[in-house]
């Protein structure tokens, strides 16, 4: 099943996407298969929470996964942090998703 995200990208363009469930992939996959941010600017570790490149703002009420430990340590050291900041890694795609509505943040 397809869910319905809308994603606005580095240059303030809205896109709304289809992501699917059922292949196990994270917010940041879904930007870089949809092409929505330069390549080699976005999940340059791979999706570890290791860098802060695929950081974005969360702009809907959506229910996320709790963050872990490694996401808050990386979003304390990241630029352009702000309160509804998350890892686009570090949230799987789900049909509890549906609708989200995020902006990425700028890059570093």
């Amino acid at each position: 099943m397809d869910i319905k995200i809308t994603i606005t990208d580095r240059e303030g363009e809205t896109h709304v996407v289809d992501a699917p469930t059922d292949i196990a992939m994270n917010l940041m996959e879904i930007v870089r298969s949809y092409e929505l941010a330069p390549e080699g600017t976005i999940g340059i570790c791979g999706g570890m929470a290791m860098c802060a490149s695929c950081q974005c703002y969360i702009k809907s009420d959506t229910e996320l996964p709790e963050m872990e430990m490694d996401e808050e340590a990386m979003l304390a050291e990241a630029f352009h942090v702000k309160e509804n900041s998350r890892l686009g890694c570090q949230i799987p795609i789900t049909e509890d998703l549906e609708g989200l509505v995020v902006e990425l943040a700028p890059e570093e």
